[in-house]
């Protein structure tokens, strides 16, 4: 049993997917080629923004942002305390500080009340400016964004949306990356869309933002790659990986989504009242990065991952370790409780969950977790 099932998703676009790679290949049009400005536009299309940026990966795609914002030493960047380690990192590359927040135990997402606290003590401490909210579409869910928007307004921060886990969620109608001043994506090979490598894009409505971004990704670049007018990165997205994106986004748009979703709803009944499954607020859609269930404690955790190997099925942790534990955040202190995080560190399970995953594999994961937990 795969976990996400790429094999399965491969051998369905096996054909589209081939003749794409195999044409850019002929054409030998490695680097921005056509199809990266057309990926683009159908990017921008679907999100519902003006402009879309593609670049090398999901994280390039936050540093981005904080660079064309010209976040840096002084700052303070407001990052929910479990996710994954690049949404802390990229604070202290452009020389910030990273204020971690403890987060929601229903949707383990930013919690907002905690946000403003913190935003509210580092004002009155005076020695850091509030300036972003990194808010984190974890495991396929939007954050909170209307109390988000909200509290950012209130202070004057910007949001920027870490889509990597969210792109094609949804609040009501309008869709994940489409929520911040600046929001992003990561085409990781397991994300909801990815491609066959790395791979990221950056979304905004702000013209002058994107021209911006245009230049940043490419050496800072002006007129020409050989007029550099700022200090960039390198960070392109290859024709290859364009390619192989649209032909995902095709399947991702047709069936894909309902298909997870599906298998969600599958899971969420039959689990109900074993373990705690996840909760989707109302008029929210989630696009299942990742199904994570929760158990009672680490104990029980731990004896059902170890379970669940003996009887092939995979099963992933995210994350064992929050933000505020991590070494690379060290020389920094957190005087705040993150009860929620650690607790839910210590007892969360990833199953195995993607719009390829059979009925009769969906019905051994859950025998399985069943069984486990009627017999412990």
């Amino acid at each position: 049993m795969q976990f996400r099932n790429l094999k399965e998703q491969y051998h369905r676009l096996k054909k589209e997917i081939d003749a794409e790679v195999i044409s850019v290949m002929e054409e030998s049009n490695f680097i921005s080629g056509y199809q990266v400005m057309e990926l683009e536009k159908e990017l921008a299309q679907y999100v519902g923004t003006k402009y879309c940026v593609t670049c090398a990966n999901g994280t390039d795609a936050l540093q981005l942002a904080l660079m064309a914002w010209n976040i840096g030493v002084g700052d303070a960047v407001f990052v929910p305390d479990f996710t994954f380690f690049s949404s802390g990192e990229v604070v202290k590359m452009v020389g910030a500080t990273p204020i971690f927040v403890d987060i929601d135990e229903l949707t383990y997402n930013i919690d907002t009340v905690k946000l403003e606290n913190a935003i509210q003590k580092v004002q009155k401490e005076g020695k850091l400016i509030p300036k972003v909210v990194i808010a984190v579409d974890l495991f396929g869910q939007p954050a909170e964004y209307c109390q988000i928007s909200k509290i950012a307004k209130k202070y004057n921060l910007y949001v920027l949306e870490d889509g990597a886990q969210g792109f094609g969620g949804r609040i009501n109608e309008k869709k994940a990356c489409s929520f911040g001043d600046i929001s992003t994506t990561s085409f990781f090979p397991a994300k909801p869309l990815g491609c066959y490598g790395d791979g990221g894009a950056i979304f905004t409505d702000d013209k002058d933002i994107a021209e911006m971004l245009y230049s940043l990704r490419i050496h800072g670049k002006g007129k020409n790659k050989y007029d550099n007018i700022r200090i960039g990165l390198n960070s392109r997205l290859d024709t290859i990986q364009a390619v192989v994106l649209q032909v995902k986004l095709k399947a991702f748009r047709e069936y894909e989504l309902d298909a997870v979703n599906e298998i969600a709803k599958q899971y969420t009944e039959n689990l109900k009242g074993f373990v705690q499954t996840p909760t989707v607020l109302e008029n929210y859609y989630s696009s299942w990065a990742q199904y994570c269930i929760v158990l009672k404690n680490k104990e029980e955790r731990d004896a059902l991952k170890k379970h669940l190997e003996k009887n092939e099925i995979p099963s992933n942790i995210y994350y064992p370790k929050p933000m505020h534990y991590q070494e690379a955040f060290v020389p920094y202190t957190f005087e705040e409780k993150y009860d929620v995080t650690e607790k839910v560190c210590k007892t969360i399970l990833a199953i195995p969950i993607s719009p390829y995953i059979t009925i009769e594999e969906v019905k051994k994961v859950i025998d399985k977790i069943t069984e486990c937990l009627i017999h412990k």
